[in-house]
């Protein structure tokens, strides 16, 4: 919507393997899945391709509001990315996560390693990792095409 709504169901991971006295920050960002638009077709419950997709919504990440925080904080709990919110609005100024609706995505995680040595900053690009789950991949919609769906939002 324009106004934002939290992403359902919530992208929650459990995160291990960290240095537990280390700071890390965790983040996420949405990358499109192919170049298509789709349309719900009630009549088969299915997605269709509906033409060539509109133009890419400028990229966003979402830092996860405890980052910065220790290892040993992160892996003690399932990481929920509850306070995350996708728009379909261009203008948004609220920080959140501009998505063109419709159009299917493919969320990914970020674990980046803050790395306290002067310099650090000139390996970046070594200090963190990447993860994609394809089941979390998505269509973007304003209104839910299945009531059952809109059933379980409201139940949770």
């Amino acid at each position: 919507t324009k106004a934002g709504r939290r992403m359902f169901p919530t992208f929650q991971v459990k995160v291990f393997g960290m240095d537990p006295v280390a700071d890390y920050v965790l983040l996420m960002d949405f990358i499109p899945v192919d170049d298509k638009r789709y349309r719900y077709a009630f009549r088969s419950s299915a997605w269709l391709v509906a033409g060539k997709a509109d133009p890419a919504m400028p990229g966003r990440i979402h830092v996860h509001p405890d980052s910065p925080a220790r290892g040993a904080t992160w892996m003690k709990q399932i990481v929920s990315f509850d306070k995350l919110k996708l728009t379909n609005n261009l203008l948004d100024d609220n920080g959140h996560i501009i998505l063109n609706s419709m159009h299917r995505y493919q969320p990914r995680f970020h674990v980046v390693f803050v790395d306290p040595r002067v310099g650090s900053e000139e390996r970046a690009d070594q200090n963190f990792k990447s993860f994609v789950f394809e089941e979390t991949r998505f269509t973007a919609v304003t209104a839910y095409q299945n009531h059952r769906i809109t059933q379980l939002k409201i139940a949770s």
